[in-house]
Order: C-alpha cells, then structure tokens, then sequence
C-alpha cells in the first residue's frame, strides 16, 4: 500500500531523512517511533507529498505522490502535530468545506460529515462554532475532517495531543474500526502504551535512517505458528538444552530459569510439548503466548543497539533494505 524507496531528504546544515526506504502492508496501523529529531514528521510530510524529496520515490496505493499529488491526496489522509481550524464557523461547515475540498460530491457532503462527526464522538457539537470548543475536542474535528473523504492511507502525527484518558481510549477504538474498514494507518507518537493498544507494526527512525520494522503483538505471530513462555519454578540449567530437544519447536531466547519457543499453532501439539517437558523433569510453572508490546520491543532495540533484531521480529531488516510488513 505504501511503497517508500530510497527516501532522502535535508535542511540546511543536517540530513533529516538518510536513503530510506520501506514498503508498509495494505490494513495494518503501524507506529512510528523514534526520540525527538529522528525524522519522523518529515518522513510523513513526505509521505503526505507536502515537501519533496532531494532524492527517492513514494507511492500510495501505486501512485507516484510527487509525480501525481492531486489523485495520491484523495487516496490519503493526513493530521500534522500542529494544525489549525476555520474559528469562525461550525463544526458542520469546517467538515463540508473539507469534504468538498476533498472532492466529496455536494449531494454526498452531508452525510460523509456527519459519519465523521459521529466516529469522533462530535455529533452533538456541530452547531457550535469551531473557535470555542476545547483542545481535546478541537484535536478530534482535525482527525474527522482527515478522514472525512474515507481515505485508504492515514496519516496521524502526535493524534492524541490534547485529548483526555477516556477520548484517547475512543481515538484508539476509532482506529482500529478505520482499519477494520479498509484503512493503512501510520501514526508518530511518544506515547508508547497509547500506540501499543492498536498497532500492528512498529517503524523506528532514528538520525534519519529506519533501523527496526517490526510486527508486534497478534502481528508478530508467523502463519501457523506461535510464541510460547515457559516458566519453571526453580531454576534448571538444562532448560534450553531439553526444548532443543524437541522436535518442531524453535528456542528464540532462553535461560535456566524461563524460555521463549516458537511452535506451530495448534492445541495439540502444544498439549504434546507440555506433557514432554515435564516427562523429562522440569518443573513447567507456566506455558503461555508470548505477548512482545510494543513498549518491549522498542526497549529490546534500545537495549540490543541499533543493529540488534528485536525477538518479536524474525523479518525485520534495518538500514535501507525494503522491510515488508505483515498483514495480520
């Protein structure tokens, strides 16, 4: 859905943006991270075709967005972390001016404002004027004017700025409900927890070059296949000895005292290795999924350097290589 190759891009003085390149799947919603300056904005006003590379392509659903930015923008949606509204008039007429804008037919705006209005929880407001409602609320008419033409890319830079625990929580549902109905979603925030309760993948950029894409969560599951723990009770130094051992499984990391295998995913089998384990003498406390957040993973590549995979991510590649992402 989002193919980007070769991306660079620089401000006077600095490369913000360092030969990237990456293809993102068609319906995931993947977090961009990175700590303050990495690139991140730029790579999505990029993306978004609202500054032109020094060199490198991207392209949205097969449109080149910088040869053709007039059709690649009715294909996307884009909110960046600073904004600004029309003051003067309702909520209903900020989001029929977009729709129009957006080449929304006037027969159609009405109703495309409204569906928008209600996904962002702004039904009830759109007689007020844009100017007096409050932060959080002017954050969510951004979002529904971003995807008020249903868009097949979305773009979100710092979305939840300004919104409350319990509107955050509803940007998250709202989100995956976008995905679940047809949307590839990219959205840069600090928030990690906040991210991890809808993203698929994670995208890390750090000093202009991507060095982790990584499925995370339910994503990060190969086809048929699953991550298991094991906990002893007590220490064993044979633990990842004896799991080797066993046919069909992988060890992904393990110690004398916990282990994390990769098995396919069937009750069965799983049944099979349990009863294994424990035959040739360990003491199983717990034989559970293996749940990597996206918090983990991120503090994994941390820790590990920026050349180290993260365990969640078998597929991942870093630097320029393309990292395909996993539809889930």
């Amino acid at each position: 859905m989002i193919d980007v190759s070769h991306l660079t891009y620089d401000y006077p003085g600095r490369r913000a943006l360092d030969d990237v390149s990456v293809t993102i799947a068609p319906l995931t919603i993947t977090a961009l991270v990175g700590p303050n300056g990495a690139g991140k904005s730029t790579f999505l006003r990029l993306c978004a075709a609202l500054d032109r590379p020094y060199f490198g392509q991207v392209k949205i659903d097969g449109i080149d967005i910088h040869d053709d930015p007039r059709a690649a923008h009715q294909r996307m949606g884009f909110l960046p972390d600073f904004f600004g509204l029309y003051d003067e008039i309702t909520v209903q007429q900020c989001l029929l001016y977009r729709a129009r804008a957006q080449g929304v037919s006037s027969s159609a705006a009405e109703t495309a404002a409204r569906r928008a209005a209600d996904r962002l929880g702004l039904g009830d407001r759109l007689r007020e004027k844009a100017g007096t409602l409050s932060r959080g609320l002017r954050q969510r008419l951004a979002i529904a004017q971003a995807i008020i033409h249903e868009p097949k890319v979305l773009m979100l830079d710092e979305p939840a700025s300004g919104l409350d625990p319990e509107a955050r929580i509803a940007l998250a549902q709202v989100l995956r409900q976008l995905r679940d109905d047809g949307m590839t979603i990219i959205v840069s925030s600090h928030i990690l927890a906040e991210l991890e309760d809808y993203s698929t993948h994670m995208l890390i950029i750090r000093d202009g070059k991507i060095v982790e894409f990584t499925p995370i969560g339910q994503a990060a599951h190969h086809e048929g296949r699953q991550r298991l723990r094991i906990r002893l009770a007590q220490e064993d130094m044979r633990l990842p000895a004896i799991v080797q051992q066993v046919a069909d499984i992988s060890l992904i990391e393990g110690d004398a005292l916990t282990a994390v295998i990769d098995i396919a995913d069937d009750a069965g089998r799983r049944a099979d290795v349990l009863k294994q384990l424990i035959g040739a003498g360990l003491a199983v406390s717990e034989f559970a999924p293996e749940h990597l957040g996206l918090q983990d993973a991120y503090l994994n590549h941390v820790h590990n350097g920026t050349n180290g995979a993260t365990i969640a991510a078998p597929q991942a590649m870093s630097g320029t290589q393309v990292a395909k992402g996993v539809q889930s």
